[in-house]
Formats: structure tokens, C-alpha cells, sequence
């Protein structure tokens, strides 16, 4: 546990300068731990439009489709008919 939280603000502090993101990391692990912590950002139990989604990841990264792209393939967040809304964390 104690090597994960290591890694974890490692990878936070090499890739988010200021609360935002310097690079999208290209490895899996490593970007996983990006999603977990730009989806807190994400009201459980509300509902987004692209639009609102886009507002705040765009104070990420100006990437905003890989991002949102990334949050729905990391199960952190799903979408249907145009809306979306962060999903109940695992374990």
C-alpha cells in the first residue's frame, strides 16, 4: 500500500503542474491514476452534459475528448444519449 500511495503522488506530481495536466500519460497505469483523481472533479449521483463535462476538463488538458474518452474507458464515468455521470467507485 505504502509503494502504491508513493507511485501514486509521484505520477500526480510528474504529470499535473498547478491543477493542470502537463501530458496525458501514455501509460495505462499512470493514466488510470490521472482519470482517478480529474473524476473527482464529478458529482456522484449527477448528471453532465458534453457540454458541462467539457468545462471542466478543459481545465485540465485542451484535449477534452481523450479525456472524456478516458474516463469513460477507465469506468470512472458512463454516458448514454448525450449525458453523463460518474460511476460508484470499486472496493
Amino acid at each position: 500500500q505504502v509503494r502504491e500511495d508513493a507511485f501514486r503522488v509521484k505520477v500526480l506530481r510528474t504529470f499535473m503542474k498547478r491543477g493542470r495536466l502537463v501530458q496525458i500519460p501514455a501509460q495505462y497505469k499512470k493514466r488510470q491514476i490521472i482519470m482517478e483523481e480529474i473524476v473527482k472533479d464529478f458529482e456522484p449521483d449527477q448528471e453532465y452534459s458534453e457540454i458541462e463535462v467539457n468545462r471542466i476538463l478543459i481545465e485540465y488538458h485542451e484535449d477534452v475528448a481523450m479525456l472524456r474518452r478516458s474516463l469513460i474507458d477507465y469506468k470512472l464515468m458512463s454516458r448514454e444519449k448525450g449525458k453523463y455521470w460518474r460511476l460508484p467507485v470499486e472496493g
